[in-house]
């Protein structure tokens, strides 16, 4: 766990350092090296806007808005006995008004975070598999996967969403921009943080079978619901809930489903599985 929280801090500072570093080449091209550190100290600047309220943008960018308790008093009630459970104050809440089953965690870490649910996702999970997906979620943020997901995730949207505002030259400027953003994301983003995510969340709440279930009926769920957003959102998901065309493929960063309930169906042992612990390390290694 340290090791991941530790690995996952020094991915931020390098997304950092490295657009710290392109903007000062920049600056130097275009005014020498007056120009180079003003560049700099403006990229050093933005990054510390992100980190504050990178969160706030995401969420306003998917359209999420603050959850009102008697919408579904059981969300925040979930929310907080796994949050108590993984040790992190619980999250900020939001809705997403629309009926594509999903969720999804950004913000800095334990101490600052928000989860957006949509109204789709609070319609198929039953309680114990909302709590299960909340796991997951929550899970992102104990080992700090949360805040590079937020940094990069923001990143690679306004690349793409930058590519909409050149005219006639948007697809160009797609075919340029979107595989930077893609890489950036396949850089700083494993599969596997999915799988630890997983891993943890079932460890914590004992329920493997849950967790499986929530995800595989997420999945199904989602079939059934016509959905539209920014391709470079989908590491921010349970479930990758973009199908594999177009530049959508460039930003796949999830596993593949089945591999990760075979791991999760392994995991929840004998009987029907359901609230039984075991270690990490059987299900992430």
């Amino acid at each position: 766990m340290a090791r991941a929280v530790a690995l996952n801090l020094l991915k931020a500072w390098l997304l950092v350092a490295v657009l710290a570093l392109v903007f000062s080449g920049l600056g130097w091209l275009i005014g020498g090296a007056t120009t180079a550190l003003l560049f700099a100290f403006c990229s050093f600047l933005a990054a510390t806007g992100v980190y504050r309220y990178g969160d706030r943008a995401l969420l306003g960018m998917l359209g999420a808005r603050p959850f009102a308790e008697a919408e579904d008093p059981s969300l925040r009630s979930a929310s907080e006995t796994v949050a108590a459970k993984l040790r992190v104050r619980p999250p900020r809440l939001y809705l997403l008004p629309d009926g594509f089953p999903r969720l999804f965690v950004v913000g800095r870490g334990p101490s600052s975070s928000a989860l957006a649910v949509s109204t789709g996702a609070l319609r198929s999970l039953r309680l114990e598999e909302l709590e299960a997906a909340i796991a997951h979620e929550l899970a992102h943020v104990r080992r700090r996967d949360v805040l590079v997901q937020t940094f990069v995730v923001l990143f690679a949207s306004t690349l793409v969403e930058v590519s909409r505002i050149g005219g006639w030259l948007s697809r160009a400027l797609l075919y340029v921009l979107a595989p930077i953003a893609a890489a950036f994301v396949h850089l700083l983003m494993s599969t596997k943080r999915e799988l630890a995510a997983d891993a943890l969340a079932a460890s914590t709440t004992g329920g493997a079978h849950d967790l499986a279930d929530a995800l595989m009926r997420l999945d199904r769920a989602s079939e059934l619901v016509e959905f539209a957003a920014s391709p470079a959102t989908e590491p921010l998901y349970p479930i990758d809930p973009f199908e594999s065309e177009g530049i959508a493929r460039m930003f796949k960063t999830h596993p593949a489903l089945e591999e990760r309930l075979r791991r999760l169906r392994e995991l929840g042992g004998s009987g029907n599985g359901r609230r039984e612990t075991t270690s990490v390390q059987q299900l992430a290694g």
